[in-house]
C-alpha cells in the first residue's frame, strides 16, 4: 500500500478500496456465467467478394456487419477494431499472411476470414478461423455454406458461422446468434406477442388477437408459445403454434378465475402457471397438452410468476406474497421443500439460469414510502444466496430472462412512461437497447 500511495492520489486509493468488494462480487458471477476467462483477441476480416454478380456487394456488406456484430456481442472476445485491421482481404488460406494479423496494431490471436459469392440466385460462403500464433498448423475451423441468395440468408449464414466460432473458442457452449426473443408490444394499438432476432433485427408480429396478450414463453423446441390473454371469460393461458400459425388447444389454462404467467419445464413436457380458480392465485402445473392439472401451492396470499430449474426440471422458483410484500421462493416440483430466497424489499419476475446455478429477478430492496430505492435487475447464486445488482439508476427494470448461453440477459426498462427491451451480459455490462418504437415489454429468450 505504501508503494501504491506513492503512485496514486489518496482519492484514487479510496476508490479502489470501495470498489474491491464489488469486483470480488463480479468474480463469482463471471465465473458461473462463463464470462470469467480472459477474452480472446479476435480479428474479423471483411470477406473477399468473388465474381461479378451485382448482388454480391450488398450481400457481403450484410454478412460482414452481422458477423462482426455477433462476435462483438458474444462476451468472450476482445474484438479488433476494423480500423486496426491489415489492408489485405484474404479469401482463402493461401492468401492470408498471419504475421500481418498477429503484429501490432491488430495483435490478433485468432482471425476469422473467408470469401462470399452470389451466382444464379445461390449464395456461397467459405469461412475459416485461424490461430494467428500457430503458423505451422493454424486452422481451427473451416466451413462452407450454400444457400438461396437473399439479404436474410446472408444474415443467417453469418449467424451460423459466428456460432461455430463461439462454440469452438467459448468452451463448447453454443452461441446465441440464431436465437429469438419473444416479447409483448403495443405498437399496433393492442398488446400482441412479437418476435425478433437476438440482436433486435427482424421484429415482427406473431399474434393478431386484438385484445391483451402478456407473458410469452417459447417452448424448448421453439414450436409453441404459451402466453396469458384477456378475453370475455377473463385471463386464460393460451397456446400458439408457430408451425401451424394459429392458436391450439390448452384446456388446463381456460378454467374460471385468472390464469397467467405460464412457464415451460426444460424438457418441454410440463407447464407451470398461476391460477385463482381455487381462490387466491396459486401455482399450478399441467402437462404440455393442458392435462394432468394439479396445484402446487396452498397458502394465503398470491403466488405467481413460476420459473423451472431448466437443468433438472425438479424445482420451481416463483413469487409469493404470503408474508406481505412479494418475495422470491423456490420449491420442489411437487410443492415440497419451500425456501425463501430474498430477504425483504419488493422482489418479482424470477428467471432460472440454464446451468441451474443462478436466479435473475427484479428487486426494489428499499421499497416503501419515501424510500430511495429503484426497481433493478439482480442475479443471485442459489446455493449461497449471494446477490449482485446488475442495473443502476436507469429507469425501472423488470422481467429479466436468461439467454441459453447463460452469458446474456434480456430485460425490460421503462423510462418516462415507455418500456423498451434491452440486453446485457450477465455481469451487468454491455447494456444495449433492442427496441425503439412504441412500448415493448416482458421479453422471453428462446431456448436455442
Amino acid at each position: 500500500m505504501k508503494a501504491l500511495s506513492r503512485l496514486l492520489p489518496l482519492s484514487a486509493i479510496a476508490l479502489l478500496v470501495l470498489l474491491a468488494p464489488q469486483l470480488r462480487a463480479q468474480d463469482w458471477v463471471r465465473t458461473g456465467t462463463n464470462l470469467g476467462n480472459a477474452r480472446i483477441r479476435l480479428a474479423s476480416a471483411d470477406f473477399k467478394p468473388v465474381g461479378s454478380d451485382p448482388e454480391t456487394p450488398a450481400l457481403k456488406a450484410t454478412f460482414d456487419a452481422t458477423l462482426y456484430g455477433d462476435l462483438a456481442s458474444a462476451g468472450i472476445f476482445d474484438l479488433v477494431s476494423k480500423s486496426m485491421l491489415p489492408q489485405s482481404t484474404p479469401g482463402s488460406p493461401q492468401e492470408i499472411n498471419l504475421a500481418q494479423w498477429s503484429a501490432a496494431p491488430a495483435s490478433a490471436e485468432m482471425v476469422a476470414f473467408g470469401a462470399l459469392s452470389s451466382t444464379s440466385g445461390k449464395l456461397v460462403v467459405y469461412g475459416w478461423l485461424f490461430d494467428a500464433r500457430n503458423t505451422a498448423s493454424p486452422q481451427v475451423l473451416g466451413k462452407q455454406y450454400n444457400e438461396a441468395s437473399s439479404q436474410d440468408m446472408a444474415r443467417t449464414v453469418a449467424h451460423r458461422f459466428a456460432d461455430e466460432i463461439i462454440l469452438r473458442l467459448g468452451g463448447g457452449i453454443n452461441g446465441i446468434a440464431e436465437t429469438k426473443i419473444y416479447f409483448v408490444s403495443s405498437r399496433t394499438g393492442t398488446k400482441e406477442i412479437w418476435a425478433m432476432d437476438y440482436d433486435g433485427q427482424n421484429q415482427h408480429q406473431v399474434t393478431h388477437l386484438g385484445s391483451i396478450s402478456l407473458s410469452p414463453r417459447i417452448s424448448p423446441d421453439n414450436s409453441r408459445i404459451a402466453f396469458a390473454s384477456l378475453d370475455r371469460g377473463g385471463w386464460s393461458v393460451r397456446m400458439y403454434s408457430l408451425d401451424l400459425g394459429r392458436l391450439v388447444s390448452f384446456p388446463g389454462g381456460t378454467a374460471s378465475g385468472s390464469n397467467q404467467s405460464p412457464a415451460w419445464s426444460g424438457d418441454g413436457t410440463k407447464i407451470a402457471f398461476s391460477s385463482s380458480r381455487s381462490g387466491d392465485p396459486e401455482i399450478w402445473a399441467a402437462d404440455a397438452g393442458g392435462g394432468n392439472l394439479h396445484k402446487l401451492t396452498s397458502f394465503r396470499g398470491p403466488d405467481v410468476s413460476p420459473t423451472w430449474n431448466p437443468r433438472t426440471n425438479a424445482q420451481i422458483a416463483w413469487v409469493s406474497g404470503r408474508t406481505g410484500l412479494p418475495q422470491i421462493y423456490i420449491m420442489d416440483q411437487d410443492g415440497a421443500n419451500i425456501q425463501r430466497m430474498t430477504d425483504g424489499g419488493y422482489a418479482i419476475s424470477p428467471s432460472w439460469s440454464p446451468n441451474g446455478q443462478f436466479l435473475t429477478f427484479s428487486w426494489n430492496r428499499k421499497y416503501g414510502p419515501g424510500a430511495p430505492g429503484g426497481q433493478d435487475i439482480y442475479v443471485m447464486d442459489i446455493a449461497s444466496k449471494r446477490w449482485m445488482q446488475l442495473t443502476h439508476e436507469a429507469g425501472s427494470n423488470d422481467f429479466p430472462c436468461w439467454a441459453p448461453d447463460t452469458r446474456h440477459i434480456v430485460f425490460e426498462r421503462a423510462i418516462g412512461g415507455h418500456s423498451q427491451i434491452w440486453t446485457m451480459l450477465a455481469d451487468g455490462t454491455e447494456q444495449h437497447e433492442l427496441t425503439h418504437g412504441g412500448s415493448n415489454f416482458m421479453p422471453n429468450w428462446s431456448w436455442k
